[in-house]
């Protein structure tokens, strides 16, 4: 036995110390580690490796929140960061290149690499990733003869220019791993593939020419292509899905690699919210891996913010929270984050088998099956799958049962003990709030105004007879444009007229005044971004001014030929005239691209002091078109901080000169698909669990603690429709309470230190453990029942079996802690008051 203990021992600690051979000769001491594929995996200084990997865009946070957010990544069991390049915040004109504060790539890449982490670059530089323009710059569309993405020279141009010069710059940093860096894949051109056929004889062409401009760049590591069904060997074609376990490249000598697990969805103004349960991402990544896979991203790990007007869609929301596994302000969202971390663990005691072993398919019944992996020196690792989405099952797995929850992935890793299993989350639910701080105005002074004028300030762009399109005037310089008509009117068949203006527009919103009076405004939605809308108006005799303000909000990203999708207005008709319709569609019309208030950059610290703004003891309510300034105080706490725009109806905010962004508490319908809980059951889609029908999409917008200073902040507001900012409010992130809901069946193992050795079942070790943030301790416990309990957390029931020592038991070990763990087999439960029936205990605390 002794011996056989031994051997034990040191098996586990080679295969404990395998995947870290790799990583320690790529960082140690800058020697180069070469990076190469076969079908199983990448290998890496000559040995497999199986990668986690996370997305953390570095333009969708600040210089600040990099070093935390990628230490919370690697907490959370990943390997690899990855990011795209986003070309148009890159180089904002032809020629002219921009990598400081947000954009400094280089920075960020110094700060995966510290970690100690490699480094996924998708240079694309075509991105999508809901990006304005998708991530391609606005005036490239105005360069002579140019269409993106096919076999168009200048476009072609362009785009093989940035890529190198973003590889050369990689290459002075010795960022790749053929140099002894971190950066071990490069991604050339997006999700081109099934858009090919729309693009003809010019796609395949574009497509052979990309991979080979992309290899021709020397960088020493394997190109990846993303749903790129052909791309050319050696480039890699890759996955992006909410599941890619049937997923198969498209050569036997490559590797399956899935670039893109979607932990969510993005946000859209005027519609609910989407989560997608922990359960199902888990499901998905167990699946990917038992089915051969062997590099998985998280797409997004943590999706931050769009700042200013980097939002794509169009109608995307400023945040990119995206229910990733790191909130948009930088916080673990529990149970997500550690559900995976647990998840990262577990896999990763299966590496070696998996990569190295010989694979088999095992039936074990209609919708149950057993993905096992052996290896020739007795490693034997099993994922055990239920897909059913509707029934639990009992297994037979080499003559032992097992319990399979419905839509669920146990792994083994050594074909015995269940370290996991993806439907049992054994992490605690944090329940997050938005706590207000009064936004108090600062002693060095109150509010100021400034009114836009209504039409034409100074003088007009442009004159033309009939419309022109916005952005190609705007040329995405602003999110604004006004078009100016005027029209005469006979007095004598005004009386008793019922009149009616109708606006016919591409998008994406706008805001109407006739004779400077406001009379109403219309916005596309995320389905459409085209719109009608009319509108009652009272004409005058003589002459009458028209102003209509057309909008964008943010601009197409994808699709194909995406870049030629305009917006602005298509017809202006007005009814009830004495012949019936008047088009003035084909009129004379006067452009004027812009508010004064940009032109002047109201916005700026410098322009403080500027002589229009217009001092107020109390700001003015319910205006549109107007620019606000106050000076505040920082909010007090070291929480993050949000804006609470909740008061005011749609526009941009700024922070000391920071582009905050786009604010527009838009609601969504109380019908839209909301459900009070989600069943984690079944092939997950973006409507399928969706919370804050008839509440505004986004209510709080993120400000990092790096914008604030001291002393001195100045918040400018530019307000189109008209608001309260009186109740503007800042508000911090903080933990409200916490909860959990575990069962004594789930796997109970301790992942850092599992001997496979040791038989262990789980089933009298089952814990709950509570954490509340540091500097908190858990006030009072809310709920508690050892039984069986429903619900979810802020939910939860007694059931039939409860018992009555559970708030006592729990409050023993809890109360006035930071920190507590309640296993399940605590003797403060007693006997066994409902035999049969499984236990588990349900906790809810506050942390205060």
């Amino acid at each position: 036995m002794a011996g056989t203990a031994a051997a034990s021992f040191w098996r586990l600690l080679l295969l404990w110390l395998l995947p870290l051979i790799p990583l320690l000769a790529t960082t140690a001491d800058g020697a180069n580690s070469s990076v190469t594929y076969d079908q199983r995996s990448l290998i890496i200084s000559g040995h497999r490796r199986l990668l986690i990997s996370s997305s953390i865009h570095y333009p969708r946070s600040v210089p600040e929140m990099w070093p935390k957010l990628v230490a919370e990544a690697k907490d959370g069991g990943v390997d690899c960061v990855e990011t795209y390049v986003f070309w148009n915040g890159h180089e904002p004109a032809p020629g002219q290149y921009y990598f400081e504060e947000r954009y400094d790539l280089v920075r960020f890449a110094k700060i995966v690499k510290d970690a100690g982490l490699y480094m996924i670059l998708r240079i694309g530089p075509f991105v999508a990733a809901e990006w304005t323009f998708g991530g391609v710059p606005v005036w490239l569309h105005y360069v002579p003869g140019t269409v993106f993405r096919t076999n168009n020279e200048p476009f072609k141009s362009h785009m093989k220019r940035f890529t190198t010069y973003i590889v050369d710059m990689m290459k002075k940093e010795q960022f790749f791993a053929s140099q002894g860096g971190h950066i071990i894949l490069a991604q050339v051109e997006n999700e081109y593939g099934g858009m090919e056929q729309t693009y003809g004889a010019g796609a395949k062409p574009y497509v052979m020419w990309a991979a080979s401009m992309a290899l021709a760049q020397n960088t020493g590591v394997p190109w990846i292509m993303c749903e790129q069904y052909d791309a050319p060997d050696p480039a890699i074609n890759t996955c992006n899905s909410f599941y890619c376990d049937q997923f198969k490249p498209n050569s036997p000598t490559k590797p399956k690699i899935w670039t893109e697990n979607w932990p969510g969805w993005f946000q859209t103004f005027g519609e609910s919210n989407p989560h997608r349960p922990p359960e199902d991402v888990a499901f998905s990544v167990a699946r990917f891996f038992g089915k051969g896979g062997s590099v998985q991203n998280y797409y997004v790990y943590h999706g931050g913010t769009n700042f200013g007007r980097t939002t794509g869609g169009p109608f995307i929301t400023t945040s990119y929270d995206y229910d990733a596994p790191i909130d948009e302000y930088g916080l673990r969202r529990l149970p997500k984050w550690a559900h995976l971390r647990d998840l990262h663990k577990s896999i990763k005691l299966c590496e070696h088998t998996l990569l190295y072993g010989n694979s088999s398919f095992i039936s074990l019944g209609p919708q149950q099956e057993a993905d096992v992996y052996t290896d020739r020196s007795g490693g034997c690792v099993a994922f055990l799958s239920n897909i059913d989405s509707e029934k639990d099952k009992v297994v037979t797995f080499q003559s032992r049962s097992y319990d399979l929850p419905a839509w669920s992935v146990s792994i083994l890793p050594d074909c015995k003990n269940v370290v996991f299993n993806t439907a049992k989350v054994r992490s605690q639910t944090l329940v997050m709030d938005m706590v207000p701080a009064n936004l108090q105005a600062s002693k060095l002074g109150g509010w100021s105004i400034f009114r836009e004028k209504i039409g034409i300030w100074g003088k007009s762009d442009l004159v033309r007879n009939g419309f022109v399109d916005h952005i190609n005037t705007t040329k995405d310089s602003t999110d604004y444009l006004w078009y100016t008509a005027s029209f005469d009117v006979d007095g004598s068949h005004l009386a008793g007229g019922n009149h009616v203006l109708h606006i016919d527009s591409k998008g994406h919103a706008v805001q109407a005044f006739l004779n400077n009076e406001f009379i109403g405004s219309a916005y596309g939605n995320g389905s459409k971004s085209s719109f009608n809308v009319e509108m009652p108006i009272n004409l005058r005799a003589g002459k009458n001014e028209l102003s209509l303000l057309s909008m964008t909000v943010g601009l197409q990203n994808a699709g194909p030929l995406y870049e030629w999708v305009g917006a602005g207005l298509t017809s202006v008709k007005i009814s009830g005239m004495e012949k019936g319709i008047t088009d003035l569609s084909s009129n004379n019309w006067a452009y004027k691209i812009g508010l004064e208030g940009e032109h002047y950059s109201l916005f700026k610290p410098d322009q403080g002091k500027n002589g229009r703004w217009m001092p107020q003891s109390e700001p003015p309510k319910n205006q549109p078109l107007t620019w606000y300034k106050v000076n505040v105080d920082v909010p007090q706490g070291d929480d993050p901080v949000g804006i609470d725009m909740q008061s005011m109806g749609k526009g941009l905010v700024w922070l000391n000169g920071n582009a905050i962004g786009r604010y527009w508490p838009r609601t969504s319908p109380v019908s839209d698909r909301c459900t009070f809980s989600c069943n984690y059951r079944g092939t997950f889609s973006p409507n399928k669990c969706r919370t804050g029908c008839g509440q505004p999409t986004q209510r709080w917008y993120h400000v990092p603690q790096s914008w604030f200073h001291p002393t001195g902040n100045t918040l400018v507001i530019f307000e189109e429709k008209g608001g309260d900012p009186t109740k503007i409010t800042f508000s911090r992130r903080t933990v409200a309470s916490v909860c959990s809901f575990v069962s004594e069946h789930y796997p109970s193992i301790d992942l850092e230190s599992w001997d496979r050795s040791t038989p262990n079942d789980g089933r009298d070790a089952a814990k709950v453990q509570l954490t509340c943030p540091k500097g908190k301790n858990i006030s009072s416990v809310k709920f508690a029942s050892f039984g069986n309990p429903s619900g979810t957390c802020r939910s939860y029931q007694q059931g039939s079996c409860h018992h009555p020592n559970s708030l006592s038991v729990v409050e023993k070990a809890c109360l006035h802690m930071n920190g507590c763990t309640v296993t399940l087999s605590d003797k403060g439960f007693g006997e066994d008051l409902c035999p049969g029936v499984t236990k588990t205990l349900a906790i809810e605390a506050d942390c205060s």
